[in-house]
């Protein structure tokens, strides 16, 4: 259904708006920050150029409603300028991270499907942010803070989200500023943890948690903790966090299981400082027998550059005493390190998390698209369980389902959260079970075309065959449908903005190996639909213009392609 445009528009924020003014001065006296949020339409120029500034304008106010609906009784949202906006929401908690998430809950928003008839736009955004009071109470600031961060995310390709930053010399004097703070932090109670779920792929059970420290500075405001824990590390308190961390965990597993949760388990992140400590096995088991609980209710995440360092083999006999006593260990961020795989093959290990790195490029990024499932494959011939993290759309639940892998992690599920929101979670059992139910699998049929006009053509000439069709204007968008769903016929231009058809369809053929790839175009580049073929990138190569029925049979012929290859597949 076509989105409805809003009537009146979306308001247009000036310099100095008293809505504006109010929440931020609601901020200072409530106490709950303000998260300032600078959207920007990509390329939005082009809607109006090629579609008329009608439908362009239509648009907008199309994304400013979506905009004002998902901030619905928290905040609100303006135009600013042509193609910009501002969001204003009072969020508690408001942290780096949690701002981050907001955005890229507002980026899925805007880049749904848009129906401006005739059209149907595909946008992209990039967000800048500014958090009140952490970084001031100035409207006029803020604004400008969040405008020079989505300028910054306009340069990058991979990270349509930036959070101010400040200067290196403001950072260095940071950096003291840290050190001078973070020595009373403990002893005055700024420490929290929170709480993100880890899902099964079988079916969005919550089997666990990871503890996650955050520091709630009275002068620095919330900072994340790679803001502070390599000074904890250098000045020498990261031993005091993390055994604060353990005590804290152990206390609010029993607390958990009191409750009547008894199948699950919670991770917690230890450094090698910790694991060198000759005591440190001795006394996280009397704490966990003094709280009586089971050693499995407990996994310590080591990160693996633990595996690089010169202490491994205390390390390593460490790590092999506490999973002799049945205390299971996770290597982090996995990937990213420069620990050999005859390493990992020595490391005993019991679960492996592939890093967030290669999860945000999957599953359209051929090379990380590779490495994951390659990751996947060598954990579980290594006897470990593998744990994506990092995992925020449906697209990468889809292609890391289809992978194998065992465990997901990530703002898809859930948001690092407080002890209580976690209790609710481990009491509803199960987190997004929508996401996995069984997705029809008999004769789907994807077309991909960057052309509306032709790719709606495809579509009614298909229908009438009773295919199940998905249609992608984009390769993004195929790359997405592919995830999520069980597709066996491919038909795609040739000639796309992003990729040409030939290109798509061999990275297709390396994830999805069994689908039936066509191209069809008007474009003929001999040479590479030749050597598309000869690599079995393509199955065929159809012309445009196309006569109805002989692409339609053309079409039945892939599907009878792929079914008879199914039946010679052995059991």
């Amino acid at each position: 259904m076509p989105d409805a445009v809003p009537t009146p528009p979306t308001p247009r924020l000036g310099a100095a708006h008293p809505v504006l003014v109010g929440m931020i001065r609601d901020a200072g006296i409530s106490g709950v920050p303000l998260v300032l949020l600078h959207v920007d339409i990509e390329h939005f120029a082009s809607v109006n150029q090629n579609m008329g500034v009608d439908v362009g304008d239509a648009a907008l106010d199309a994304v400013g409603q979506r905009l004002q609906d998902r901030v619905a009784g928290r905040g609100q949202a303006w135009r600013h300028g042509s193609d910009e906006f501002i969001v204003a929401v009072s969020q508690a908690g408001a942290d780096a991270q949690a701002a981050q998430t907001l955005a890229l809950e507002l980026i899925a928003e805007i880049e749904r499907p848009l129906e401006v008839l005739p059209y149907t736009l595909f946008l992209e955004a990039k967000i800048g942010i500014s958090l009140c009071p952490h970084h001031g109470d100035d409207p006029s600031m803020l604004l400008q803070l969040a405008e020079t961060a989505v300028r910054r995310a306009s340069e990058t390709v991979d990270e349509p989200v930036q959070l101010h930053a400040t200067g290196v010399h403001e950072r260095t004097q940071s950096e003291s500023t840290i050190a001078r703070q973070i020595v009373d932090a403990l002893p005055n109670g700024e420490f929290r943890l929170r709480y993100q779920p880890k899902i099964s792929a079988r079916d969005g059970r919550v089997i666990g948690m990871e503890a996650l420290v955050r520091w709630q500075s009275p002068v620095l405001g919330p900072l994340l903790p790679e803001r502070f824990l390599p000074t904890a590390e250098r000045i020498g308190l990261i031993l005091k966090i993390g055994d604060w961390m353990l005590e804290r965990v152990i206390v609010q597993v029993r607390a958990w299981r009191e409750q009547g949760f008894d199948d699950f388990f919670v991770g917690v992140n230890v450094t090698t400082q910790q694991l060198l400590q000759p005591d440190f096995v001795d006394r996280l088991l009397a704490r966990m027998q003094h709280a009586g609980l089971p050693m499995s209710s407990i996994v310590l995440e080591l990160n693996e550059r633990v595996l690089t360092q010169n202490s491994t083999d205390v390390v390593y006999r460490t790590v092999s005493a506490l999973r002799h006593e049945g205390i299971a260990v996770t290597l982090d961020n996995f990937g990213t390190g420069d620990a050999s795989l005859g390493a990992l093959v020595r490391y005993p290990a019991d679960i492996l998390k592939i890093d967030r790195s290669f999860i945000s490029a999957a599953p359209a990024g051929s090379r990380e698209t590779a490495i994951v499932r390659a990751l996947i494959a060598m954990g579980h011939q290594l006897g470990m369980k593998v744990i994506a993290n990092g995992v925020e759309s449906e697209a990468q639940l889809g292609f890391l389902r289809r992978a194998d892998c065992d465990y997901f992690q990530g703002y898809l599920f859930g948001e690092p959260m407080s002890a209580d929101a976690a209790g609710q979670a481990l009491r509803r059992r199960y987190l997004r079970p929508e996401l996995f139910t069984a997705t029809q699998s008999d004769r789907t049929l994807l077309l991909v075309d960057d052309e509306q006009n032709v790719l709606r053509s495809l579509v009614r000439l298909f229908r009438r065959d009773g295919y199940r069709i998905l249609a992608a204007g984009n390769v993004r968008d195929a790359f997405g449908l592919l995830a999520t769903n069980q597709v066996q016929v491919i038909l795609s231009d040739q000639r796309m903005q992003e990729m040409d058809g030939t290109e798509f369809l061999g990275r297709v053929k390396m994830l999805y190996p069994d689908t039936i790839r066509l191209v069809l175009s008007g474009y003929t580049d001999l040479a590479t639909v030749t050597d598309a073929i000869n690599r079995g990138a393509i199955y065929r190569f159809l012309t445009k213009p196309w006569d109805d029925n002989k692409l339609r049979e053309h079409i039945r012929q892939a599907f009878r392609t792929y079914e008879a290859q199914r039946v010679r597949e052995p059991e």
